[in-house]
């Protein structure tokens, strides 16, 4: 259905709605809101946190308008009570035009800091006269330039009335579980009448959408199970062997994974495993001997990972620890003539192991026996490209490593094609880090004792979760973080690292940090993974509350890696009790199951799926928080809907849509 068949929703309009991803009536039922406001319920401006997302009643009495300024904005002066306050606009111009005096709702983000007066900061903007037939909870959805609330409510409205909602669960488990009608969820998602009908309904949407993702990849995995093309002649005394080579003795879990890895590379069917575990708890032990298990028996064996660094790293290791075999690195930037030299050797079999990046899936590269394929954190590739890599062989085993804890109750969803295998035990020769909270009135000491530390040849990460900051002004932004250090703390040297970079430059910058040509790395997530850095014991991560608590831990985990205590400093942009209590977790917390756990349960599975998964095809639920329960429930019905007791062809269909989607996505 168009979205120009809705009444008001012209061509001009409709190419609005497309900046936000919304390109039919189907489309406009999916915008599920970000927020909702209880109009009952209005706020005292100036008795909010700092950062506190409120809905404030004001009256405009002044505007000024700067289109020259570095960042150009609107500014509104307000008066709320006897009281006057601000709200600007960051790059926003179209608010000149729409904002009038008057009395006004404002929602939006609250700066309320001590001496320094209230202000709201891009706050979204309605006339109280043009609100007041809006009563009760009001959905509050993202806007682009060209629409207003008004308009986009008018039109869900009027989508949520013509578009049919089927569910695609059997009517008699719909029956068996007592589910809440799916149209009505939808109605109720987007004009509720209590939370209690925007809790219910955002389970009952979430448990459609796991089903039929739970559904995907239940026939996936079936179709998976191909019969083995690759004989491996290893034997358990071969692997015992190959492990005595290693300095240390493997702990139990890595044990029991290799002989999962063992049992599965001698069984009827292709591996097609997934080995998680906390940063440090020697997966890349376990891949090794899967490769030398691969190779023993005469086959050949490609090892990807998403940076140069790491692809090197891994590579150095192969050459350590299985010197008997020809081992070659192969990335982008590998010169031409040695480029030729390692194709041809792999197409000719003469190399054994091939470790890279993306350019060993590239189509040029033939590999005449390949029966093993490893993908190093996992989370860095899509399903297609681990699939390119696969179909260099025939039917290839799979050994997918990720170091990104997830709860069991997510690895259904995210894994539910692979087999998954857990290393817990704690890492071993690794320092405990010492985590901290910092205030700003201690951030300028933290400065100096770092300052101190590097002058003992130790080193510091400092990371941003942005490269520009946002135009509220409550992220900080990598390169003026960068300068303000500098400035800081003169005498250490400081590198700059982001997403922006070429790889060459970035793999460039991580080599020079490594060899400790800097002091310091301002850097945003990218260094999420890369290599160890053993004389790196410092981390410090702004606006860390904007993190899941698992991609704190991955961060922290950067550091702890010598002989010399570490540490880990978090610094808030938002100091309300909720950030506070999630940052608590960490702090006193150095298990990252036990941590991915609690971050689900704090914030709901919905809010986990988006922030964890950028691009991934669930993250259009990222505003739905809704129980993890349904993840259970949508299980127990995807496996009682494959018994072959019902009808599913068109669940059949839905799923292999859905997978198709998926399969194209690259996970950030």
């Amino acid at each position: 259905m168009r979205l120009t068949d809705l009444k008001y929703v012209s061509e001009k309009k409709e190419k609005y709605f497309n900046k936000l991803g919304v390109y039919s009536q189907e489309d406009l039922l999916r915008l599920f809101p970000r927020d909702y406001l209880d109009m009952t319920k209005t706020s005292d401006i100036f008795g909010l946190y700092n950062n506190e997302m409120a809905l404030v009643r004001c009256e405009v009495v002044n505007t000024e308008v700067n289109r020259y300024a570095r960042r150009p904005y609107v500014k509104a002066l307000c008066r709320q009570g006897d009281t006057l306050f601000e709200a600007i606009w960051f790059n926003q111009m179209y608010v000149a035009s729409t904002l009038k005096l008057g009395e006004y709702l404002f929602y939006g983000r609250v700066r309320n800091r001590y001496g320094m007066g209230a202000s709201m900061v891009n706050p979204t903007f309605e006339r109280l006269d043009s609100v007041k037939n809006l009563q009760g909870i009001v959905p509050v959805y993202p806007l682009t330039e060209g629409l207003t609330q008004g308009a986009v409510r008018q039109a869900v409205r009027q989508a949520v009335n013509n578009v049919p909602v089927r569910t695609l669960v059997p009517f008699p488990l719909v029956k068996k579980y007592k589910l809440y009608d799916l149209q009505t969820a939808y109605k109720k998602i987007h004009c509720p009448s209590s939370p209690q009908d925007i809790g219910a309904a955002g389970e009952r949407i979430a448990i459609e959408e796991y089903f039929v993702l739970i559904s995907a990849f239940k026939m996936i995995k079936g179709d998976r199970q191909v019969a083995r093309r690759h004989f491996y002649g290893v034997t358990e005394g071969d692997v015992v062997e190959f492990i005595g080579r290693f300095p240390f003795e493997f702990t139990r879990g890595q044990r029991e994974a290799v002989k999962a890895v063992l049992d599965d590379l001698h069984s009827p069917a292709a591996m097609n495993r997934l080995l998680q575990g906390d940063v440090g708890c020697g997966k890349t032990a376990v891949a090794l001997a899967a490769i030398y298990m691969a190779v023993k028996s005469g086959y050949q064996a490609a090892m990807l990972a998403p940076t140069e660094v790491l692809a090197r790293q891994n590579a150095a290791l192969i050459e350590r620890y299985l010197p008997e075999y020809n081992v070659r690195f192969l990335s982008g930037t590998t010169p031409a003539a040695e480029k030729r030299e390692i194709k041809k050797g792999l197409k000719e079999g003469s190399v054994n192991v091939v470790c890279g990046t993306h350019a060993v899936i590239q189509k040029d590269v033939e590999m005449s026996a390949l029966s093993l394929v490893v993908c190093d954190e996992q989370h860095r590739f899509g399903v297609a490209q681990r699939s390119a890599l696969g179909e260099k062989g025939d039917s290839c085993d799979s050994l997918i490593m990720s170091a990104t804890p997830i709860p069991r109750t997510l690895s259904l969803v995210f894994y539910g094609d692979l087999d998954v295998t857990t290393i817990r035990e704690k890492p071993r020769a690794r320092q405990e880090i010492s985590t901290s909270v910092i205030g700003k009135n201690k951030y300028y000491a933290m400065l100096d004792w770092i300052s101190k530390e590097t002058k003992k040849g130790r080193q510091a990460y400092f990371v941003c979760p942005q490269i520009e900051g946002d135009d509220e002004g409550t992220v900080m932004s990598v390169t003026d973080l960068y300068d303000d250090l500098a400035k800081a703390m003169p005498g250490v040297k400081f590198a700059l690292l982001h997403g922006k970079l070429p790889d060459k430059k970035k793999d460039e910058i991580m080599e020079d940090f490594r060899a400790k040509k800097y002091d310091c790395l301002v850097s945003t997530t990218v260094i999420e993974v890369g290599v160890d850095v053993p004389d790196a014991t410092v981390m410090v991560i702004y606006n860390a509350e904007r993190f899941g608590l698992s991609q704190l831990h991955q961060l922290r985990g950067r550091v702890g890696r010598g002989s010399v205590k570490s540490y880990c400093f978090l610094i808030m942009g938002n100091d309300s009790e909720q950030a506070r209590e999630r940052l608590a977790v960490l702090k006193d917390n150095s298990d990252g199951f036990a941590i991915a756990e609690s971050d689900l349960k704090m914030r709901g599975g919905g809010d986990f799926m988006g922030t964890r998964q950028s691009g991934h095809i669930l993250s259009e639920l990222k505003n739905l928080r809704f129980p993890v329960s349904a993840l259970f429930t949508a299980k127990a019905l995807s496996d009682e809907a494959f018994s072959g007791a019902f009808d599913i062809s068109g669940l059949r269909a839905a799923a292999a849509e859905k997978y198709d989607k998926l399969k194209n996505i690259v996970l950030n």
